[in-house]
């Protein structure tokens, strides 16, 4: 890690790679996009002949016959797992749609007029699809925050998708298959995230463009999607930026990024956290801000001592660890906010006051970051790149739609009828304004006009 005064005689340095975080943007892509169309092109107009041919090079499947998960695979992994595993995915599913569930908006119809009822519906999409990756670690965790929230928000349709799926990944999906696992648990003596029902997995050995391909525009097997969700690599991220306006996307997610504000952390929490954080990707971005000279020493010294034998925490503290010696409270958050980081963690609840910018917090030192990687309950597919500027983490609302509605009575048409005619004329639409009137102008039934 490299650590860097932001005064004195390194402000300058400091002010530029501050200037550079602030405006780092997601991963870049040019170097797979030539790729990436290619693969989607073939996917699109060779339907499932090219997409066996990629799944056969990139995924290793053998066959089409092999391409769909079966049930059986899934019950039999779930079997095969450790019980006590088989509990701790039941803890983190549990905790997951909980979250999603006190997270789902309403609908509601309000009258901010008499006569006047306006309101908005909320409803699910119609079907999404879950990119689970397959590459360096198993992650049937990314499988519950991807599916559970899908659930919680009644989509129909769930498609999973992920190269070579660990026995884990097919575990927790068969988790959410299981129809005691609809009901959840009572919190003050209400059931809480209840699924109308259960899963049922349509589960796919596709990983890559390809997967993506066949999500957004349909092939024989695998009809089209009206949403694709979850992180992946660089070919996973490219795809999903071309396929944006064939289906919705949720975001595009670049290497896994922590931030730690902080003056009165332990050194060893903090230094625990960025290798925790580090060790997703050799790309990741791992930062510590603070003011106090002897905390940022410390960190130093022992996020070398426990990424000594992690090679890959390692490589990304080399190239992207920094630690900000701020030369106040103010500046470092300010820093903070500019730097718009995935995961943030600061040291106290009275520090939410001044956070703008993150995709997710954790205060104080008892809430590790790997918490919320698994079990806290918020997502954790999380905007990267300083994209948490504009938007959040994945969440329920990612899978349903908010439909207004407005429905007025005659007292309120004349109300506000007369006005919007106007607004009509003014923008020269005419026949916006003749609508209006007719109803105006037209003859009312007496017991309508009382």
């Amino acid at each position: 890690m490299k650590l860097i005064r932001t005064s004195g005689r390194s402000a300058k340095e400091a002010a530029k790679i501050i200037a550079r975080l602030e405006n780092r943007g997601s991963a870049s892509l040019e170097s797979v996009l030539p790729v990436a169309r290619r693969i989607i092109a073939g996917v699109r107009h060779g339907g499932d002949r090219a997409l066996l041919r990629y799944a056969r090079k990139f995924d290793g499947l053998p066959g089409a016959g092999t391409m769909r998960v079966t049930p059986a695979e899934m019950a039999k992994a779930w079997d095969s797992i450790d019980s006590r595993l088989r509990t701790a995915l039941i803890a983190a599913a549990t905790q997951v749609r909980i979250f999603a569930h006190w997270q789902r908006p309403a609908s509601w119809n309000r009258s901010p007029i008499e006569g006047l009822t306006t309101g908005q519906l909320v409803r699910p999409l119609s079907s999404a699809g879950c990119y689970v990756p397959g590459g360096r670690h198993p992650l049937p965790s990314t499988l519950l925050m991807t599916v559970i929230p899908a659930l919680v928000a009644g989509v129909p349709r769930i498609v999973v998708v992920s190269p070579r799926p660990a026995r884990e990944t097919l575990a927790a999906a068969h988790l959410l298959s299981m129809p005691e696992f609809c009901r959840s648990p009572e919190i003050g003596g209400k059931r809480v995230g209840t699924f109308e029902r259960p899963w049922t997995p349509e589960f796919y050995r596709l990983g890559g463009a390809h997967a993506i391909a066949a999500l957004a525009c349909g092939t024989d097997t695998i009809p089209r999607v009206d949403k694709i969700v979850g992180p992946g690599n660089l070919y996973v991220t490219a795809a999903k930026r071309l396929v944006a306006f064939d289906c919705a996307i949720d975001m595009l997610a670049g290497p896994t990024e922590i931030a730690i504000a902080s003056d009165t952390g332990d050194p060893v929490f903090i230094a625990a956290d960025l290798v925790a954080q580090a060790e997703h990707d050799p790309e990741a971005l791992a930062i510590l801000i603070t003011t106090r000279a002897d905390l940022a020493k410390s960190v130093l010294a022992e996020t070398s001592v426990r990424s000594r034998r992690n090679t890959v925490a390692r490589q990304a503290l080399e190239r992207n660890g920094l630690i900000l010696l701020a030369a106040s409270a103010d500046e470092a958050r300010f820093i903070t906010n500019c730097i718009a980081p995935e995961h943030l963690t600061v040291d106290s609840a009275a520090d939410l006051e001044w956070v703008r910018n993150a995709g997710s917090v954790f205060v104080g030192p008892w809430s590790a970051q790997p918490l919320g990687d698994y079990i806290s309950g918020p997502n954790h597919t999380l905007p990267t790149g300083g994209m948490a500027r504009v938007r959040s983490g994945l969440s329920v609302n990612d899978f349903v739609k908010l439909i207004t509605v407005q429905e007025y009575s005659l007292k309120a048409a004349r109300s506000l009828g007369p006005p919007a005619a106007l607004l009509a004329e003014a923008e020269g639409l005419t026949a916006h304004a003749e609508a209006i009137r007719a109803r105006l102008d037209a003859k009312i039934a007496h017991e309508e006009v009382r």
